[in-house]
């Protein structure tokens, strides 16, 4: 067999489980994960690296209305995702009743220029007599390719995924070197490892208002040295953040400081910061930069 490779994006609703999803099929933390929607805000790259192929998966933000200024770039990069690929995964949750938004949009997507899949992932936590009805209305969809049910937490049917994908990869470049399984730079993955963490110990409000810069990385002698500011939008929350005598933080720096070091591979110095910007949401331009500054950092 001769060596293939392509692009595959990863879309559907929050929440349905596309992060967990990509970090399974490519062995390693690519995307951040936690059970609130809108954890992703920008497209990720995870690369799967086969005997003789290599599957680049664009994991998305959750499909959703437009709010604000950060909605609409979340929007832009589902967009751009779907640009150029070969096969196009949409996610839904088998523990759920599939929403007519959701039929709508496969159909639509069904009518576009590559192959689409439907994952129905989650089945470990539905059962047959359920899901077998509900992908039977997905077998319905006419140009729908395949339909997969897969578990992501179980590693249940990702291989079968993995090599029903393959043969629809168009391409025969490697685009990326063996050991490289994520796209973006260290900085960027220290940024949403805070921002995880954020998800996980504190309520729905605060961790959505939130954008981390990583300002400073500069390796040493027996560690990494880590500044990350945190930018909110309120006084109270900042308040929240770094909480009663400053316990909040203290617990934030610990997981996410541990989190580091495991990525990294080296022990890790973190100082954080939290700042108030009450209209970061909507500075476009600065989209890009939220995550990392590549000016103030050395590796």
């Amino acid at each position: 067999m001769s060596f293939k490779s392509g692009f595959v994006a990863v879309v559907g609703q929050p929440n349905v489980g596309k992060s967990t999803l990509v970090n399974a099929l490519v062995g390693q933390k690519v995307s951040i994960v936690s059970p609130k929607s809108q954890t992703t805000r920008t497209n990720v790259l995870g690369v799967l690296n086969g005997k003789d192929y290599q599957i680049i998966f664009i994991d998305t933000p959750g499909i959703h209305i437009s709010k604000n200024n950060l909605d609409k770039y979340m929007q832009k990069n589902i967009n751009n995702a779907t640009q150029d690929i070969d096969v196009l995964l949409y996610v839904l949750d088998g523990n759920k009743d599939f929403s007519a938004e959701d039929i709508q949009r496969l159909k639509k997507y069904c009518t576009q220029n590559y192959k689409v899949i439907a994952v129905v992932n989650k089945i470990d936590l539905s059962n047959f007599n359920i899901l077998y009805p509900r992908m039977q209305v997905l077998n319905e969809i006419p140009n729908l390719y395949a339909v997969y049910g897969v578990s992501s937490l179980k590693h249940k049917n990702l291989d079968d995924l993995v090599d029903g994908i393959v043969p629809l990869l168009t391409d025969t470049i490697k685009y990326y070197p063996d050991d490289m399984y994520v796209d973006k730079p260290k900085s960027f993955v220290l940024s949403e490892i805070v921002r995880e963490k954020m998800l996980w110990l504190l309520n729905d409000e605060i961790p959505h208002g939130v954008a981390i810069v990583i300002t400073r990385m500069q390796p040493g002698q027996k560690n990494v040295e880590v500044d990350a500011t945190i930018y909110c939008e309120k006084e109270a929350h900042k308040a929240i953040i770094i909480g009663k005598n400053g316990d909040m933080l203290k617990k934030l720096g610990t997981a996410s400081r541990e989190a580091m070091q495991k990525f990294l591979d080296s022990p890790v110095f973190l100082n954080l910061f939290v700042k108030v910007e009450p209209n970061w949401r909507n500075k476009v331009d600065a989209m890009s930069n939220f995550g990392y500054d590549e000016k103030d950092i050395s590796e």
